[in-house]
Parts: C-alpha cells; sequence; structure tokens
C-alpha cells in the first residue's frame, strides 16, 4: 500500500521512446512563453543582441530546471507532478513597467524580493487572501492588459514623431500574426489549439522572410554552446515601492499554484497529500524565481498549460515532463537555437504580443463579472480602481511634478489601481458589515 506522500500512481510504464515524444510535445506546447517573453521585454528595453541571447538562453535553463524540480522533487522543494515552468504572463507585462519607469536593475531587484517574499509569505498567505478576491485580481489583469497593449501597440508603429512612425511593412506583420493565431485557434482542437500561439508565431516570421524583413543568415555564426550570465545588467536595485506590483502579483501567484496543484494531483490521482504538496509547489516558484532574478529573468512559475496538457493526453507521468526539463536545457546551452530565436522579427513578436495580453484583460474581465456590478461597493471598487490604474497608463508623465515616492506608487498604474480597488473595496464591506449588525440589534 503506498505511503501517504508517495507519487506511484503518476509514474506510468511508458517505454523510453514514448516518453521522449511526449516531452517534445510538452515542450512545444510551452516553448513559445519564454521566447515571447524575452523577446516582448528585449523590444520593449532595447536589449542588445548579447543580452538577449543570455537572456534567452538564461530562461530556457530557469525553465528547464523548473521543470524537473517540479516534476521530482527536492526535499521539500517541487510538487513530484508532471509540471513545466515558464515565465509568468502577468510578471512580464510589470517586469517591464518596472523597467521602464526605474531602471531594469530595480526590475531584477522586484523579482529577487518577490521570490524572497513567496518564503515569508507561504505560511500566512491564506489568511489573508480575502483581501485579493477574484474581483480584485480581475481588475489587476485588465490594468496589467490595457499596458501591455499600449506599451507594444507603440512598439509596432514607433514614435509619432519618428520619421518611420507606422511603417506599413510592420502593420501588416502584426495584423498578419494576430489573425493567423486566430484562424489556428478556430481550425485546430486540443494540443493543435494550444499551439496556435506558436504557429502564429512561426507563420508570422515566414511572412517576414517573405517580405524580406527577415534574417536569419547569423544563425550559423557565433559559438556553438552559451553560459547564461551572473547578473547581466549589473547589480539589482531593491526598491520595495517599485516591487509592490510583483509583491502583490505573488499572493496572486500562490492562489493560483494552489488551484493547479489539487487540479493536476486529482488527473493524475495521486497519492500524496495535497495539503503538503502545495507549499513544495510554491516553493519551487520561488526558489527558481529567485535563480532568475540572479541570471536576469522575470518571474518564472509553473504553467497552467500543464493541466490542459495532461487532461488531453491522459498521460500522467511526471517523468515526461523531467524529460521535457532536460530538453529545454539542450535549447538553452546550444546556440544556434538560442540565435534562431533572436532572428524572430520585432513586429511578429510585438503582434503575438498583443493578442497574448489581450487574452489576459479577458480572464480579468471574467473574473470581475463573477460579482454582481449594480451593487454600489463592487462598482465604486471598479470605477477607481480604473481610474487610477489608467490614468498614468493612458497619460504618461502624469505625476512628474509630484515627489519621487510619490511617483512611484501612483505612477505605476498596476499598483495604483489594485490597492484603490482593495481599499474601496474593503470599506465598503465594513460599511455593509456595519448596517447588517445595525439592522440586526
Amino acid at each position: 500500500m503506498p505511503l501517504p506522500d508517495s507519487a506511484a500512481p503518476d509514474n506510468e510504464a511508458l517505454p523510453w521512446q514514448t516518453k521522449l515524444l511526449l516531452a517534445i510535445q510538452h515542450v512545444m506546447v510551452v516553448a513559445a512563453t519564454p521566447i515571447t517573453a524575452v523577446f516582448l521585454i528585449a523590444n520593449a528595453l532595447h536589449f542588445t543582441d548579447a543580452i538577449t541571447l543570455s537572456v534567452l538562453s538564461a530562461t530556457f535553463l530557469m525553465c528547464g530546471l523548473g521543470a524537473i524540480l517540479q516534476s521530482l522533487g527536492i526535499g521539500s522543494f517541487g510538487a513530484r507532478l508532471p509540471f513545466i515552468m515558464v515565465p509568468g504572463g502577468a510578471p512580464i507585462a510589470i517586469f517591464i513597467a518596472i523597467a521602464l519607469q526605474i531602471t531594469i536593475q530595480t526590475a531584477i531587484g522586484a523579482v529577487i524580493l518577490t521570490s524572497l517574499f513567496y518564503f515569508i509569505a507561504l505560511p500566512v498567505f491564506r489568511r489573508f487572501l480575502h483581501h485579493f478576491p477574484p474581483f480584485i485580481i480581475g481588475i489587476m489583469l485588465l490594468l496589467v492588459s490595457v499596458n501591455l497593449i499600449r506599451l507594444y501597440g507603440g512598439l509596432i508603429t514607433a514614435h509619432p514623431a519618428n520619421a518611420q512612425f507606422a511603417p506599413s511593412t510592420s502593420i501588416v506583420l502584426a495584423l498578419g500574426t494576430i489573425l493567423i493565431t486566430l484562424v489556428f485557434a478556430l481550425v485546430f482542437t486540443g494540443i493543435l489549439r494550444q499551439l496556435s500561439v506558436m504557429f502564429g508565431l512561426l507563420a508570422g516570421t515566414l511572412l517576414g522572410v517573405l517580405l524580406g524583413v527577415t534574417d536569419f543568415s547569423g544563425v550559423s555564426h557565433g559559438p556553438l554552446l552559451s553560459v547564461p550570465q551572473f547578473f547581466p545588467f549589473g547589480w539589482p536595485v531593491f526598491n520595495i515601492s517599485a516591487s509592490l506590483p510583483l509583491l502583490i502579483y505573488a499572493v496572486i501567484s500562490m492562489a493560483e499554484a494552489t488551484g493547479q496543484t489539487i487540479a493536476t494531483a486529482e488527473i493524475v490521482n495521486s497519492t500524496q497529500n495535497v495539503h503538503k504538496t502545495i507549499p513544495r509547489t510554491i516553493r519551487g516558484d520561488a526558489i527558481m524565481s529567485l535563480l532568475g532574478g540572479i541570471f536576469g529573468t522575470s518571474l518564472i512559475i509553473t504553467s497552467g498549460e500543464n493541466i490542459g496538457v495532461v487532461r488531453t493526453t491522459n498521460v500522467k507521468s511526471r517523468h515526461v515532463t523531467a524529460i521535457a526539463g532536460l530538453l529545454l536545457i539542450l535549447i538553452a546551452v546550444f546556440s544556434p537555437l538560442v540565435r534562431l530565436a533572436a532572428g524572430l522579427p520585432g513586429p511578429v513578436v510585438c503582434g503575438t504580443a498583443v493578442i497574448v495580453f489581450s487574452i489576459i484583460g479577458v480572464i480579468g474581465i471574467e473574473m470581475i463579472s463573477r460579482e454582481s456590478l449594480h451593487m454600489p461597493g463592487k462598482t465604486y471598487a471598479l470605477a477607481s480602481g480604473l481610474a487610477m490604474g489608467m490614468l498614468p497608463i493612458l497619460v504618461p508623465g502624469l505625476y512628474q511634478n509630484l515627489p519621487s515616492a510619490v511617483q512611484m506608487v501612483l505612477g505605476n498604474g498596476m499598483a495604483a489601481g489594485t490597492l484603490t480597488a482593495i481599499i474601496v473595496n474593503s470599506l465598503f464591506l465594513m460599511s455593509e458589515k456595519r448596517t447588517v449588525a445595525k439592522v440586526n440589534r
């Protein structure tokens, strides 16, 4: 009889050839995420090719190590479930916002602070989770989406003062990528539908080749192997105020990790004690994000795509995702593959970003819609959160004449909007409780 913490049921007896093919499938599903994440950041922050390649290599390395850690587990770290780790979508938006508003060193410092915050908050986060209901999380995700659409729409067109503003080729590539991605999502089902973003990215790149704006001649030049750099942007800068949006997201991430762990454990019929597994999942997210920050990446967290892949394929072996982790590590250290990814055209990556982060907005809207918005408290919490959040996003420099400490909080739309919504929502809830108490006297 298996022990309570045994993970035997999720280890199917599969031939190694089958495990390898299934691992390649997992890599195909998640590969677009690190590539897109790094190039979204690189385009926004104008990285050099060398820095871009280093960060991309580091991101694949962290994803691979994270998949192995979460799949096999080491001590109190790792879920021992079929998990693969990737850069989180919302954290990328926050990372870029911090880097653009302050410095890239501050953004890296925020990643490291957030990874440490996971450890601090883990024992008590459930007690405070009522301050971050889906309604509040939805507002934050919607603000993240608006911020990213504005940012990457601007990268497609360039600055209006630029003589080459809104070049037709860039517009065609970006919109073509979005359209192709949607066509794939419409036509395909199952695993292929999950690969729609990757197919759109590849098809947009092919379109770039046909239009003569994509060059992969540099793929064959350079070293064969790559080694990610420690602190590629220099020593991190630690700023609590600037890190606030990521710290808030950490609580959301812990809640998401809890749901993913429970769902995956049920799907694979794991006999583990899920209440012991959840902390191991979160510790795995924390340690990989800490290592990622050291190598210049954003937060590295467990991927929600795991649940869909496991359920669709009905493959419950955590050895498959461990092998997938090894494949991701091979990509990280094999420079030609990294340089191939570096040749992706900017408008195509930005077009992918627009559709991906628009989906984050859709998720936010869905979470907001769970509440009855005819209630005054919810109406004012949403309205005030959007007002304080969108003002600095849509009107850059709004608070430039205010003290720097105020700018750090109010100037970050995601932090200002989320905090405002939390405060207003809490005040109305307290008021409603007092009213009910008076009526019941």
